[in-house]
């Protein structure tokens, strides 16, 4: 299912490839609202789609995306695969281009957003941290006398076709928040996200780690909020994450809540040990 690459200078693993039309667009969406302002006031804005797949569609929409917020944007698709890469190759256009490539980011200057969607979930916890600080020391820098607080890598975890997603946001200095995101009407509980944890917490939802009581919360809230439904489930949910913030950091509102996502602070979720 996997191989190791053969050269040294491209660092990774070759991923399964699996990929949809429109599978990460709760991520883009997300991406686009966050940190289309740093995008836009950035000299060069940068994206690289880290480990595309077998087919460029990420890639392709990923720019369509970006651009909607940030005229400027240019996307690299990067894939260790070569064959992925010779068969994206046909879709390049003005903005966007596909390169051979791994977590070493085989392109020039300091990026201003890498996404890194279903690339860990095949690597050991215990390498989550390395790729993740090789990544940040990629991005653009902070820059205090613009205000800008550099680039954004954003490295997550969905299911086949994006109804179901959580992703990790990291600036240069390492991991900021943890974002929930669903279709809502596909949702039981909110607990049900948990097959979605990225690589760094799936396996710390377990009693005693902060990602596990979150999820128990979150579960004993949504179940509070159920008077809600009759209005609809994006209001139980909006119900239900207003509720959370008496306990937790949460760091958005109403307004990304509706959209059926909720995030947090990675302090707040991070692994114990």
């Amino acid at each position: 299912m996997t191989a190791r690459a053969a050269s040294l200078s491209v660092v990774g693993t070759v991923t399964r490839g699996t990929t949809n039309p429109n599978r990460l667009r709760r991520m883009d969406r997300w991406i686009a609202a966050a940190h289309g302002a740093e995008l836009r006031r950035a000299e060069d804005p940068a994206a690289v789609d880290l480990g595309y797949g077998a087919a460029p569609w990420t890639a392709v929409e990923l720019l369509d995306r970006l651009r909607s917020v940030a005229p400027r944007a240019h996307v690299t698709g990067v894939e260790i695969e070569p064959a992925r890469v010779t068969a994206a190759r046909p879709y390049e256009r003005d903005g966007l281009v596909f390169l051979r490539g791994g977590f070493e980011i085989p392109v020039p200057g300091r990026p201003l957003l890498i996404r890194a969607a279903n690339v860990l979930r095949q690597y050991d916890e215990a390498e989550v941290s390395a790729v993740w600080r090789r990544l940040c020391a990629r991005l653009a820098p902070a820059d205090p006398g613009t205000g800008s607080r550099g680039g954004l890598l954003v490295e997550g975890t969905c299911d086949e076709i994006g109804r179901r997603h959580v992703w990790v946001a990291l600036g240069p200095e390492g991991p900021r928040t943890v974002t929930f995101a669903t279709r809502l009407g596909s949702l039981e509980r909110p607990s049900d996200l948990a097959e979605r944890l990225p690589k760094a917490l799936i396996h710390r939802n377990v009693p005693g780690e902060p990602v596990h009581a979150f999820l128990r919360d979150f579960d004993r809230a949504w179940a509070a909020a159920a008077p809600y439904a009759s209005y609809g489930a994006r209001q139980r949910w909006i119900r239900t994450a207003g509720d959370l913030t008496a306990d937790w950091p949460v760091t958005d509102g109403p307004a990304r809540w509706r959209q059926g996502e909720i995030t947090v602070r990675w302090e707040a979720l991070a692994p114990r040990g």
